[in-house]
């Protein structure tokens, strides 16, 4: 067990170099999938080990590999890059399409824009685009770090890079400056170029989910009648976009007069209504209502989808009762319906939130058993709460799953659980948070002066000096400048 070794590790006082392997936090799988195994293979090897095995002719290397492998590195950009750059030179693989999408789109989340570039120039030289895809990315890269104006320079310059631009390119960026709440910039870059592109209802439709987004529901029924003087009808899409909008707005009497009217005018409603409703009524805690609408839907001859099953369970647990939730969710596998992350993910999350950790840990041993595997957001709940319960053992036992599976932690897995190692102030735990800062800078994150200086002081008041030395080079290297410490 994890707990014996770091007691015995901390009853022999580590001298510096820390004999710990800092990787034996987390195990490999027993049975992984050939992606999984990549995935962990790369995190525990350095650059020069890698090529030798990334290079071996027993690995029979395929695009489908490649994406798959790139995927589950997703949390660890550098080395998801490094993989990426070690198989380029491979004597007998070529990188494909997709597989240059996802090492630009894992450049774009470390900022890393230079070598952005430098990949989307080596996938013209190749003839393998860019495609519409491969600025899409880029866009949606660029808003996210807070550059929306470097979004639309990148979109208007898509033709000098051999991608002309089209309606389809148009709506996304315009989808892309919407989501990420610049409203504002995307419809006036909408006025400037509908015209041009031609602008269609789908054109429409993201512009009004924008304002509906920023709460604005006037400006979106004002684009609206725009839209029908340019001779483009309204579509369902169109109106469940509107409802959600007054709901996500507070308008609840708005909403509930506007689903009258969609019937009144016989418009054809469908599932995505109903789960809007559902979702809208039980936000605001008019739980009755929502599961009222949620059983007239049958009776109007919609199903329920998976959705409307998510949003239900959401809303018992949040305003209503967790073991409500429990019974939708039983109610829900009895009729066939199979429950996705997502499902799993609100019911343990409202199960923790209520203190049943051993309920929720059940539920996330049924979640594998019905070959549904938990993501980095289901461990992190469950991470937290656990930490929050001062169950530590607990915690790192569950962080040692990921290890097992095929989900990988993330800088909020590390973090939550550093933390966690201070709240009993023992030796041991101590040293587990530095090997977890070790294993978190060797995966590409980089931890706060903070997060270091915290774990640095906790080193030296429990007398290991020698691992304090390690966390202070560690530190340096980052670039994070150490203090002036006395050891």
């Amino acid at each position: 067990m994890l707990t014996l070794q770091l007691k015995t590790a901390a009853q022999k006082n580590p001298k510096p170099g820390f004999p710990i392997p800092c990787r034996s936090l987390t195990t490999s799988p027993s049975h992984p999938s050939q992606d999984s195994h990549l995935a962990n293979l790369i995190l525990k090897s350095d650059p020069q080990t890698l090529t030798q095995i990334l290079h071996s002719p027993e690995i029979d290397w395929s695009s489908d590999l490649v994406d798959k492998t790139l995927k589950r590195l997703w949390n660890h950009g550098p080395k998801a890059l490094q993989f990426f750059k070690i198989l380029d030179h491979h004597p007998n693989y070529t990188h494909s399409c997709s597989s240059f999408d996802h090492a630009i789109d894992v450049a774009g989340r470390l900022r890393d824009y230079k070598s952005l570039w430098t990949l989307v120039a080596r996938m013209r030289s190749r003839r393998l685009g860019p495609g519409p895809r491969t600025f899409a990315i880029i866009t949606e890269r660029y808003v996210a770090a807070g550059k929306p104006d470097r979004a639309v320079k990148v979109f208007l310059s898509m033709h000098e890079h051999g991608c002309p631009q089209d309606l389809n390119s148009f709506n996304t960026i315009l989808d892309v400056l919407c989501k990420a709440k610049r409203v504002e910039k995307a419809y006036n870059l909408f006025k400037v170029f509908r015209g041009r592109f031609k602008a269609d209802c789908v054109s429409y439709n993201i512009i009004a989910n924008g304002w509906c987004l920023i709460k604005r529901t006037p400006k979106a029924l004002e684009l609206l009648g725009e839209m029908v003087e340019r001779g483009l009808d309204p579509s369902l899409t169109t109106f469940n976009i509107m409802l959600k909008g007054y709901f996500r707005a507070g308008q609840i009497k708005e909403a509930w007069e506007f689903f009258l009217q969609m019937k009144k005018r016989k418009c054809e409603i469908d599932v995505v209504t109903y789960t809007t409703l559902v979702h809208g009524f039980g936000v605001v805690g008019e739980i009755k209502k929502a599961r009222k609408v949620f059983d007239e839907m049958v009776g109007e001859g919609v199903l329920p989808s998976v959705a409307t099953y998510n949003a239900l369970i959401q809303v018992l647990c949040k305003k209503d009762n967790v073991e409500n939730a429990v019974v939708v969710f039983e109610e829900m596998v009895s009729k066939g319906y199979v429950p996705n992350v997502t499902t799993y993910n609100v019911l343990i999350r409202g199960l923790c939130h209520a203190g049943n950790m051993d309920r929720a840990l059940a539920f996330l041993d049924r979640m594998k058993d019905d070959e549904c595997e938990p993501n980095v957001q289901t461990y992190n709940v469950v991470i937290r709460y656990i930490c929050d319960a001062g169950e530590i053992e607990k915690a790192l036992n569950v962080f040692e799953k990921m290890g097992r599976g095929d989900c990988l932690p993330n800088l909020d897995t590390y973090n939550v659980l550093i933390s966690a190692m201070f709240v009993r102030k023992k030796p041991e735990d101590l040293l587990v948070a530095g090997k977890l800062l070790i294993e978190m800078v060797d995966r590409g994150f980089l931890p706060r002066r903070f997060t270091f200086n915290r774990v640095l002081d906790g080193l030296l008041v429990t007398g290991n000096q020698g691992f304090a030395k390690e966390i202070l080079r560690l530190q340096s290297k980052c670039g994070r400048l150490p203090r002036q410490v006395k050891l």
